[in-house]
């Protein structure tokens, strides 16, 4: 007797392994579709999102979404987290870019569409990444940042919910701005992850600098 050949699912991923972008992104996805269907509050999204980008295993990521359904009404851990990832990034998701500076200088802005994942490496060079007019086809953004006597320049719209993660080695690494935006569940979140080594790091809302900077001038006028 024939048997009719269905293709194998894909096995599921062990919860011991280590979690990739493409797990982030899912998961990602997952919770901010939950709070703009208000399963989480702003708080809840905020909370969970923060530890998505400091857990480090596929079972630690499934574990922040068990109580919440996937896009098309599965549960979010079923199938497993990696071969949902695999499958929305075959589904046309925006793909990554590189921005490079070496000893010169690079930058990207204007009306533009940033991807999912965006890597910026400056070796004694200058990057300028500005999002006040990008358009986000996603509501998490991930911007990698490596600077190495260089310097990295990010600005943001405020509206966008700004979050970092990094370090430096006798360098800068700096997030300013990084409550504004939690209030409205569908504001972009740009996230950016980074590392500074003799460098300098530094995001930012765009508007919000400037009135900093005149408040500077102002006191310096008034003290002087």
């Amino acid at each position: 007797m024939d048997l009719e050949k269905h293709p194998a699912a894909p096995a599921p991923a062990p919860a011991g392994l280590r979690a990739s972008d493409a797990d982030r992104d899912r998961i990602a996805q997952v919770l901010g579709d939950a709070l703009a269907e208000g399963r989480l509050t702003a708080e809840e999204h905020s909370e969970r999102l923060d530890t998505l980008y400091a857990v480090k295993t596929v079972g630690e990521l499934e574990a922040l979404v068990r109580d919440l359904p996937a896009p098309g009404g599965a549960h979010a851990s079923s199938p497993s987290v990696s071969a949902s990832a695999s499958a929305y990034a075959g589904a046309g998701g925006p793909a990554a870019e590189t921005i490079v500076a070496v000893c010169s200088s690079s930058s990207r802005k204007g009306r533009w569409r940033p991807g999912a994942h965006t890597r910026a490496v400056s070796v004694m060079g200058d990057i300028t990444i500005d999002l006040t007019q990008a358009v986000f086809e996603q509501q998490v953004t991930e911007i990698n940042v490596t600077s190495v006597l260089g310097n990295v320049e990010i600005l943001v719209p405020e509206n966008v919910t700004l979050r970092g993660y990094g370090s430096g080695v006798l360098g800068n690494f700096e997030v300013r701005g990084e409550s504004r935006g939690e209030t409205d569940p569908q504001a972009p979140v740009v996230i950016v992850r980074g590392f500074s080594l003799l460098g300098n790091i530094e995001a930012r809302p765009k508007m919000g600098a400037r009135l900093v900077d005149l408040a500077r001038k102002l006191r310096g006028r008034l003290n002087g």
